[in-house]
């Protein structure tokens, strides 16, 4: 069904939750997203200095310190911190999370 509001038409089944609506789009998020930072194509600065933070922590058998992911929409920050939950092997939190 469609509203209109200040002369423009919107469409009130446009997806606007973040979450993981059932198991198919489980499935696709894993095939399109990057699972590692091996994976993960561009920001090699992000890439190594986040690689740096993530064997420190392991090393020290601590969890990673807080990181703060900034910028505009489609930088990969949502996909930078799965890969981070998984890099820590804590992919079930992020899980978890979507679930909710």
């Amino acid at each position: 069904m469609a509203q209109k509001q200040k002369g423009r038409v919107m469409n009130e089944d446009r997806i606007i939750n973040p979450q993981l609506e059932d198991e198919k789009e489980e499935i696709i998020e894993k095939s399109i997203r990057p699972q590692t930072l091996d994976e993960y194509i561009g920001q090699d600065k992000v890439k190594e200095n986040m690689r740096i933070y993530i064997e420190s922590a392991k090393k020290r058998g601590e969890p990673l310190d807080h990181c703060l992911l900034y910028g505009p929409p489609g930088l990969g920050k949502t996909t930078l911190s799965i890969i981070i939950a998984n890099e820590m092997g804590a992919r079930e939190i992020w899980h978890q999370y979507l679930r909710t």
